[in-house]
């Protein structure tokens, strides 16, 4: 995509911006850091465009805070650009799946309902599903019945969805998917998470 123009258009019927106007499905996947950074910075533009942007947090902990959720949170009550509405589902940490953990899983299935229930209302011009890859690739939420609700969305609504094993028939449907590789990580060499990099 020299320039940001694409390599080759489409004979789909649309014009070129009704072309560019679509609503996207992105997935931030893989086992590299940045999944949720990278979707959280695409929220910050939907809020910079005026548009209101629901977070839905689906496996990382309700007591965990984040940078990025106080950020958007001030920004979202500041008056200017949209509002931002922040939902944490989940518990534990998004790479570990404990078993027996019912309450987890019942909180990742109303969680999904909920984002039934906003696309069904377009309630948000941009969704982030923080850490959705999970439910999906455990079983607790099926993924067709994902991709379905996703390609029958309403109005123009973009979803981002985050995490890692994100399911091939999601991937297929997105319109843009981007796999974060490893290479090096602190962690490797016995290092933990810090303030400031990792929240």
């Amino acid at each position: 995509m020299p320039q940001g123009k694409p390599n080759t258009i489409p004979d789909d019927g649309l014009t070129t911006r009704q072309r560019r106007n679509r609503p996207l499905l992105a997935v931030h996947t893989g086992t590299g850091k940045g999944k949720s950074t990278a979707a959280f910075g695409m929220a910050l533009r939907a809020w910079n465009q005026g548009w209101p942007v629901g977070v839905f947090q689906f496996v990382k902990s309700a007591k965990w805070r984040v940078g990025e959720e106080r950020a958007l949170r001030v920004l979202g009550e500041s008056g200017e650009g949209g509002g931002v509405a922040w939902h944490k589902m989940g518990e534990g940490w998004s790479w570990l799946q404990r078993d027996g953990e019912l309450e987890s899983e019942e909180a990742a299935k109303e969680g999904w309902e909920q984002v039934k229930r906003d696309l069904a209302a377009e309630t948000y011009r941009m969704y982030v599903l923080d850490e959705f890859a999970y439910p999906m690739h455990w079983g607790w939420i099926d993924a067709a019945e994902v991709v379905e609700v996703l390609r029958t969305r309403p109005g123009h609504q973009h979803v981002v969805i985050t995490g890692r094993n994100a399911p091939e028939e999601l991937c297929a449907a997105a319109d843009l998917v981007t796999e974060m590789t490893k290479v090096r990580h602190p962690m490797d060499a016995g290092q933990k998470g810090q303030r400031g990099i990792e929240w």
